[in-house]
């Protein structure tokens, strides 16, 4: 019975949430939601194995951050609307994984897990270069828009992954400092290392992939203000991370 009754709230809240907030809001808490629980849920229970679930959630976050970007959106916030690419809405969780990891498996591990993720979009550009070298079917009508989608320049893959690289290792190296030096304070850590590292991914890719083909004030201002907000918003599903674990493992000991 208590069961029943929990699920028509949950649903009573996800309707009032689809009349109040755009639909995009709603898909972001959910899957915010699931990956945190589940990868909370594995490193408490599963410990040997949490690493590994947090790199796979890691991963495809970062995969599909790469592939949503080449759609372009309107951002929206009531006072200001900018354009981004799709990827704002996905792309901090990324801070938030390395995050994750470094809080339970240390500032070695997290380094070897951003090494992961980065071979793994290296093979992702491999596998569509290869695909796209073949020549498609006479009957598929959707070649231009393939090609369209998944053809980028090298300027915009390069640029990408350097800052890939620059700001993970940065945010792993900000938040073990932080973690050293400030233990209790769980937000500030998360928000202040996703701060510096996102601010800085947005300023090195916009100026490596789009210096002198396009404005650069506005895109800047548009990824830095968007991963930010995204970034801030889901620090306390980190927050909630680790109390999580808090409060399974004084449970434990108490068996």
């Amino acid at each position: 019975m208590l069961k029943l009754v929990l699920y028509i709230y949950i649903f009573i809240i996800i309707g009032l949430m689809l009349m109040v907030f755009p639909v995009v809001w709603v898909y972001w808490v959910f899957s915010l939601t699931i990956v945190t629980y589940v990868s909370a849920f594995i490193v408490n229970k599963y410990r040997e194995y949490g690493f590994a679930a947090l790199v796979a959630f890691y991963t495809i976050y970062l995969a599909a951050s790469q592939i949503v970007a080449t759609r372009l959106i309107e951002f929206d916030l009531g006072f200001y609307t900018f354009f981004a690419p799709a990827a704002v809405f996905l792309y901090p969780f990324l801070s938030q994984a390395i995050d994750m990891i470094n809080e339970v498996y240390g500032k070695k591990k997290t380094h070897i897990a951003i090494i992961i993720a980065f071979v793994t979009q290296v093979l992702l550009v491999t596998f569509i270069v290869m695909t796209n070298s073949l020549n498609p079917a006479p009957f598929f009508e959707h070649e231009a828009a393939w090609q369209s989608i998944f053809t980028q320049g090298i300027r915009i893959i390069l640029a990408s992954w350097i800052s890939f690289l620059v700001f993970q290792n940065l945010d792993a190296y900000v938040f073990a400092w932080m973690k050293t030096h400030y233990p209790k304070q769980v937000f500030l850590r998360s928000a202040s290392s996703d701060l510096l590292s996102l601010t800085l991914d947005s300023l090195i890719f916009v100026v490596l992939a789009f210096y002198g083909v396009a404005p650069l004030g506005p895109l800047i201002i548009g990824q830095i203000v968007a991963k930010n907000l995204i970034g801030l918003l889901d620090t306390p599903w980190f927050v909630w991370y680790k109390r999580y674990l808090e409060k399974h493992a004084s449970i434990n000991n108490n068996l």
